[in-house]
Order: structure tokens, then C-alpha cells, then sequence
């Protein structure tokens, strides 16, 4: 079954659209070279500006990726280390209506993070047992 994760760059205060694209750009490059169904550049979700000849504006520094369910944590860990020693804050991930924000955190943190927020969704790998309780006379 495919997912849908949306990686939304956070810039720095002084990060104006052109860098956010050009790092969205990059982000996206990196994404590509991993075993994933698709990777775009984000839509906006917001209305277009009177006078907009375009159906679709570009979300600057917003990539979505669409992956099978076991490729989910190559995106995020390729994610993670792409973040390093790049001008930004941070990436917000967006998976079914959950949000995390990898950001001021060390590596190992992030790493915990995203274990934590992929465990969540993903369904347990052994079956659950059911607790029978046994009436003693």
C-alpha cells in the first residue's frame, strides 16, 4: 500500500521564497535517487492571486512524496540527514493527518522521533494474543 508524506521546509526568518525553492529542489533531487513511486514539489493549498495564470501555484520549499509503507523511513531518515548543515529550521512531515517537526533536535533525537511517529501508524508485526481468563471453581 502506498503513502503520501508531505515535507514542508522551514526557513529562517531571512529565507525568502527563491531559497526555499531552490532548497525544495535539492530535497526533492535527494528523494528521487531513493526506491519511491513518486516525488513532486508541493501545491499550495491556498487560493490564487487575482490576475494568476496558472491552476497550480508551487508551495515554495514543500515536497510530497508517494512511497510504499516500507519505504517510509528511508524518506525520513534521508530527510533527517539532508536537514544537516543546511539554512533552515527545521522540516515539518505531514503523514494521514499526523505532524512532526524535525528541527532543534540532535540526530539521535530525531531518530527516536521519527521511530515513534512511524511506530504509531504502522500496524504490530506479531499478532496480538487474546487474554482468556480462566474461572477457577
Amino acid at each position: 500500500m502506498h503513502r503520501i508524506v508531505r515535507l514542508e521546509i522551514l526557513g529562517l526568518a531571512d529565507t525568502d521564497d527563491d531559497e526555499l525553492l531552490r532548497l525544495g529542489g535539492q530535497l526533492r533531487r535527494a528523494l528521487e535517487e531513493l526506491n519511491v513511486v513518486d516525488v513532486r514539489s508541493g501545491r499550495s493549498t491556498g487560493g490564487l492571486s487575482e490576475g494568476a495564470k496558472s491552476g497550480e501555484l508551487i508551495a515554495a520549499g514543500s515536497v510530497v512524496v508517494t512511497a510504499a509503507s516500507l519505504a517510509l523511513r528511508q524518506v525520513l531518515l534521508l530527510t533527517q540527514t539532508w536537514l544537516q548543515n543546511r539554512p533552515v529550521r527545521g522540516i515539518k512531515v505531514e503523514l494521514e493527518g499526523r505532524v512532526i517537526e524535525l528541527s532543534d533536535a540532535t540526530a539521535a533525537e530525531r531518530t527516536l522521533l521519527i521511530d515513534e511517529f512511524l511506530a504509531h501508524r504502522e500496524p504490530s508485526a506479531e499478532p496480538q494474543r487474546e487474554e482468556r481468563s480462566v474461572e477457577r471453581p
